[in-house]
């Protein structure tokens, strides 16, 4: 497979908090509370200075945490507006029908009768469930709810998804 990312995205440090050099962050993971496992992580662009979690709490949707080494308000003021980054090893284990939004974009997308739809361009993530955007010829987009009946087959090896749309899905 091409173009495997090897960090993902976990969150956004938005805010300092207190004193002591503690952050909120603004998790961009679907478990809020991966922070508990979480011991390595990466700032910003930088990939090869790594960072360990000294305390994790929650705040409503927000993580509060206490890098380890960040012990004032004015290093942490340093971290706002920069994205937190696990590697591929630190991420989540993924179920055997679960894959990575990352490893998904850019496959190409087909019918059940093998008409070429388009390019997987985005996953929009909603509580009820996930929605495929693609992008088919002349720039139309079409939006595919991420949902077995409609999704059969993804085969990351062969960056290929199945669709079965209903009337009007795919018009």
């Amino acid at each position: 497979m091409e173009n495997k990312l090897t960090h993902f995205k976990i969150g956004k440090i938005v805010k300092t908090q207190g004193l002591k050099g503690e952050v909120r962050v603004f998790s961009t993971t679907d478990d809020i509370y991966r922070y508990d496992e979480l011991e390595t992580f990466y700032i910003g662009k930088d990939l090869n200075t790594d960072y360990n979690v000294e305390k994790v709490r929650y705040k409503g949707n927000l993580v509060i945490m206490k890098i380890k080494g960040i012990d004032s308000v004015e290093m942490a003021e340093k971290l706002v507006n920069k994205n937190l980054y696990v590697s591929r090893e630190e991420s989540k284990q993924l179920e055997d029908d679960e894959f990575f939004i990352a490893d998904m974009i850019g496959m190409d997308v087909y019918t059940v009768d093998n008409d070429h739809v388009g390019v997987l361009e985005d996953v929009l993530q909603y509580a009820a469930n996930d929605v495929y955007v693609v992008k088919g010829e002349n720039n139309k987009e079409y939006l595919i709810p991420a949902v077995m009946k409609f999704v059969p087959e993804i085969d990351i090896e062969e960056r290929k998804m199945i669709i079965d749309p209903i009337k009007g899905m795919l018009d």
